[in-house]
């Protein structure tokens, strides 16, 4: 079942199932050298070409923090009945995103809580993939979501 389609209510949400895969996305250069204006983060492993090339790597790659920030753009609430991002946790960047690499989303629910009032919160576990589907990014993600309301 492909759950980023159709407004979904935490009532909707069942323990295992599958969200995903998102659509797509192209890490460039370009990319790297703004989220490294960006945040101050300028080290030599995502900006260094000839320090890069030295490194286990071979070459210069992705900043972990930017990985997860386009994977979160990649899974947009949208389709939720979204009230807040609630936290992550477990983050793990378990392998390169290399300039060139295409990723991308794929998660599953391993936690639902009610909570008070007409809400509660959905613990994902998420898996950005790269094009040759390997996990390079998983992290458990929590949101506040509505409960549908029910019918007096």
């Amino acid at each position: 079942m492909d759950m980023w389609k159709g407004k979904k209510y935490f009532d909707d949400f069942e323990i295992g199932d599958k969200l995903g895969p998102t659509r797509a996305r192209t890490v460039t250069e370009t990319d790297i050298v703004n989220f490294a204006s960006l945040t101050g983060d300028w080290f030599q492993l995502h900006t260094d070409v000839e320090f890069a090339k030295k490194s286990m790597f071979g070459e210069r790659i992705a900043h972990g923090m930017l990985v997860l920030s386009i994977a979160s753009a990649l899974a947009p609430p949208y389709d939720l009945a979204f009230l807040a991002f609630y936290g992550i946790d477990r983050v793990r960047f378990t392998a390169p995103v290399k300039i060139g690499d295409t990723i991308h989303v794929e998660a599953e629910v391993i936690d639902k809580k009610e909570r008070e009032g007409n809400t509660g919160t959905v613990t994902l576990r998420a898996y950005v993939k790269n094009q040759r589907d390997e996990n390079v990014t998983v992290w458990d993600a929590k949101v506040l979501l509505a409960k549908r309301e029910k019918a007096a």
